[in-house]
């Protein structure tokens, strides 16, 4: 059973999600899932209507 607002993350204990979050930041690519298709999804629609 849990406790209500009590939570521990061993990535982020580990330093992997800030790091992750560097790496996107750096190179502008979103290292999500919905970040990544959300990127992707921009530059089809630019392409597809580029005038």
């Amino acid at each position: 059973m849990k406790i209500p607002g009590v939570s521990f993350s061993w990535k982020r204990a580990l330093g992997i999600s800030e790091a992750k979050r560097k790496i996107a930041k750096k190179t502008g690519i979103p290292l999500t899932k919905g970040g990544l298709e959300r990127k992707i999804g921009s530059a089809i629609i630019k392409a597809i209507f580029k005038k």
